[in-house]
């Protein structure tokens, strides 16, 4: 048995760069019928333009196994840190550089 969960070790690397994150503020989710697509983005007070600051590509199977991962974590942190006060949302408008919609 033992022998057998050596066989099924990940060797995991993180590089210096990948290990320093990027900060974001704001995370856009879409999917397909095949994949999951997170863009994480830093919005600045004042500034109107915003970049992705990194995408997150997952199929739907992997996408319910972040959400249970994140679930459990947060129901932890709260645990130990008291609970999380989530703040009214200010709608940002979403045009990505394109034309402005009208009705």
């Amino acid at each position: 048995m033992e022998e057998q969960n050596r066989n099924n070790e990940l060797n995991i690397e993180l590089s210096e760069e990948i290990a320093e994150g990027i900060y974001s503020n704001l995370a856009i989710i879409t999917h397909s019928s095949s994949e999951f697509v997170i863009d994480f983005i830093r919005v600045m007070p004042g500034v109107p333009k915003a970049r992705v600051k990194s995408r997150i590509i997952l199929t739907p199977e992997h996408a319910k196994r972040l959400l249970g991962a994140l679930a459990d974590n947060v129901e932890k942190f709260e645990e130990q840190n008291g609970r999380i006060k989530i703040q009214e949302e200010v709608a940002l408008p979403l045009t990505f550089g394109g034309p402005a919609a009208q009705a």
